[in-house]
């Protein structure tokens, strides 16, 4: 049988296993691979991109992100905010439906909003989502379409956080929303086999259009399949079995991409790249307090900042995806990013500094572990071998992420590869990693950086309101981390898509959200047909 032929009847058979009535045209579903598995459709757990992504297409909250990371209206009409800057009031829309997939449909309200924001402190429920409610003095629904919320103190960043997945809408008093998402969004839940597939449909309740008064979305369906393994997944995207990929692996990147970072030739005619800054910088984060002494001198540690060719590394390893990280921690695309400077390769200067940390110290082989995941090996071997050549030992250790994750966490570790992907966009959420009471582990603080002067403009800068103030507090803060010296900044990431040319107006943002609301492919018959 012809693979095409193959394909295509397979799709329609999966898509309509459950309501044999309805057959899906295949040119009106997105497919996508996730192989890291999703694991929970509740958007109280959307914490990580697998299940951030599938909240997106279920559900809405109160504003959202546009794709100039400014924060825009999404259920909420309007809002204001008093004179106090704590007392936010929002003017949900009318006639906004809850899918009809797992219980009666019915209009949304405030009292929905108040039981979906206040659910996510409820230490019965354990959402990783609970911190942004941390500063939340208490939640009212004053009329039956108007929310007001109370801050405990000024939180200039508070509406970016509410444009988190963790706050979308959900019906009050909902449960047993992990496996039956109930939301607004363009699509509903059709199936879900775990660990294998997951069908999404045309929510027919959503409240979008488009300029021509059409409703939203265009697509009938969204098939999602969880390969873990990324050589399968491209060799599906090669194949025309799936519509997009998103990021590079070592494992095909250079088949894909020249490195200069362009697409190779023959993929020209069917895929197109699209590349954009992504709010993510990979690092390594040095625990200062760690009983390492190496790590606890901060000549050292600037010496390892100066003694490896970042643009080298980017250009061989990563087919320059990706910006060598010379500036602070702070990534371009936000406030204060991209404006601190920070170190370049100095192999001179570094050996310098470790000439002289030998000469305080006595220690003649100064030596250092560098804790990774497999997937990131390259880059710790490249520094390897650079630092070696100032004089300074480098040990690999390679860890299951997971178990990176948790030693991290308890501060195992002395030199570890991570990485930081902006929740919200607003440079607080770079600079809480260096607050000396976030430490780890009730913290994101796994280098335990601590400065009196540094905390009091921390502080300072939450109660900020004004953005130009602001920025100049988180200036300063991202110096005084490039000084010290408690991380290695390696480079400020790209979101990387390689999507079919089928594909029309699949469009990326600075933190990578998969928006399929606006989505068509091309030879599409967009028709339903029933039998």
């Amino acid at each position: 049988m012809h693979k095409y032929l193959f394909f295509l009847l397979s799709s329609l058979i999966f898509l309509s296993c459950q309501d044999q009535k309805q057959l899906v045209d295949p040119q009106t579903v997105f497919r996508y691979n996730e192989h890291a598995n999703v694991t929970s459709l509740d958007p109280a757990f959307a914490k990580d991109q697998r299940n951030i992504w599938v909240c997106n297409l279920l559900y809405n909250g109160l504003v959202k992100l546009d794709e100039d990371l400014e924060v825009v209206a999404d259920l909420a009409s309007h809002w204001k905010i008093d004179t106090t800057a704590t007392i936010y009031t929002f003017f949900i829309q009318k006639d906004i439906y809850f899918n009809d997939a797992f219980a009666k449909a019915r209009t949304i309200t405030a009292q929905d909003f108040k039981f979906s924001l206040e659910r996510l402190s409820n230490p019965e429920l354990a959402s990783p989502g609970a911190w942004v409610m941390s500063n939340v003095e208490h939640i009212k629904a004053i009329a039956p379409l108007q929310l007001e919320i109370t801050l405990k103190q000024a939180f200039p960043a508070f509406l970016g956080l509410l444009s988190m997945k963790y706050c979308s809408v959900v019906p009050y008093g909902s449960s047993h929303l992990r496996e039956q998402p109930i939301g607004t969004g363009p699509f509903y839940l059709k199936r879900w086999q775990e660990n294998v597939k997951m069908v999404l449909r045309k929510n027919n309740l959503y409240f979008e259009k488009d300029l021509e008064g059409k409703s939203l979305p265009y697509l009938e369906a969204v098939a999602i399949t969880f390969k873990t393994d990324k050589q399968s997944e491209f060799l599906e995207f090669a194949q025309g079995n799936l519509d997009f990929i998103n990021a590079i692996d070592p494992s095909y990147k250079d088949e894909l991409l020249t490195t200069a970072g362009e697409l190779q030739e023959k993929y020209k005619a069917t895929v197109h790249l699209e590349k954009a800054p992504f709010l993510n910088t990979e690092y390594l984060g040095i625990k200062i307090d760690h009983k390492t002494p190496e790590l606890q001198s901060k000549k050292l540690r600037q010496a390892m900042n100066l003694g490896f060719d970042r643009d080298k590394m980017i250009k061989y390893l990563r087919n320059n995806i990706g910006t060598p990280a010379h500036n602070g921690f702070i990534p371009m695309g936000i406030p204060a990013g991209g404006v601190v400077k920070g170190y370049s390769y100095d192999p001179d200067r570094a050996r310098s500094l470790v000439a002289a940390y030998k000469e305080k110290t006595g220690q003649q082989n100064p030596s250092i572990t560098i804790s990774t995941g497999a997937n990131y090996l390259d880059l710790c071997e490249f520094i390897q071998k650079e630092l070696q050549n100032i004089g300074i030992q480098v040990q690999i250790e390679v860890m299951t992420p997971s178990s990176l994750r948790q030693a991290r966490k308890s501060g195992q570790l002395g030199v570890f590869r991570s990485s930081w992907i902006a929740d919200y966009p607003d440079a607080e959420n770079y600079l809480s990693l260096f607050y000396s009471k976030n430490f780890a582990p009730n913290g994101p603080n796994y280098t335990h950086f601590k400065n009196p002067t540094y905390d009091l403009f921390y502080e300072e800068s939450l109660k900020t309101g004004a953005a130009k103030k602001r920025k100049e507090l988180y200036i300063k803060m991202d110096s005084m981390v490039m000084e010290e010296a408690p991380i290695i900044p390696l480079y400020y990431d790209q979101s990387v898509r390689f999507i079919s040319k089928q594909v029309i107006n699949l469009k990326g943002d600075a933190i990578n959200m998969l928006d399929l609301t606006r989505v068509k492919k091309n030879d599409s018959r967009d028709y339903l047909n029933q039998n």
